[in-house]
C-alpha cells in the first residue's frame, strides 16, 4: 500500500523510568501493561502548553498510580505507525522523551483505565519484559545511569 497521498500526524509525547530500590539495594523499575499484555513504559501526549517535564509526570501518575520524580533526561525514541481515523488510515510520526524518575510515593492500584496491570520488575528482566526494542534501550539506558550515578 502506498503512502503518497496519505496525511502525516507528527505528535510529541513524554514519559519515565521510574525506579525504586529494594532493602537489597537491588533496583526495579516500573512497567504497565497495555491492553493485549504487552509492558511498555508510561508515557502519554504532550498538551497545549505543558512542558516535556509537566507531561511525564502527569503521564507517569495516571498510567502507574506512582508519584515520581525527576532526576535525569534520557535519550528520546521515535517512530512510526499507522492508525485508522474517520476510516483513512493516517500515518504517524511519533517523538517520545523519557525521564529517569526516582519514585516518592503513590499505589500502583491507582492506576487510569488506559492500562491492564502496573508492577514493579527487577531492572534487567523489565529490559526483556519491554515490547518494544526502542524501550528495552531507553531502560538499559536507565541501567547504565542508575549503576553511575542516579541512587537517590
Amino acid at each position: 500500500m502506498s503512502s503518497e497521498g496519505r496525511k502525516t500526524r507528527f505528535e510529541i509525547s513524554a514519559g519515565g523510568v521510574v525506579f525504586r530500590r529494594t532493602e537489597a539495594g537491588e533496583v526495579e523499575v516500573a512497567l504497565v501493561a497495555t491492553p493485549g499484555g504487552r509492558w511498555a513504559l508510561p508515557k502519554g501526549l504532550v498538551e497545549k502548553g505543558e512542558s516535556l517535564e509537566a507531561t511525564a509526570l502527569r503521564e507517569v501518575q495516571e498510567e502507574t498510580g506512582l508519584e515520581a520524580e525527576i532526576v535525569g533526561r534520557l535519550d528520546p525514541i521515535e517512530y512510526w505507525y499507522w492508525w485508522e481515523e474517520e476510516g483513512q488510515k493516517v500515518r504517524h510520526h511519533k517523538k517520545v522523551y523519557f525521564f529517569l524518575m526516582a519514585c516518592r510515593g503513590g499505589d500502583v492500584a491507582r492506576h487510569d483505565r488506559e492500562v491492564e496491570e502496573v508492577r514493579w520488575f527487577p531492572i534487567d528482566e523489565a529490559v526483556r519484559q519491554a515490547a518494544h526494542r526502542t524501550e528495552r534501550q531507553v531502560l538499559q539506558q536507565a541501567a547504565e545511569r542508575m549503576g553511575a550515578n542516579a541512587r537517590p
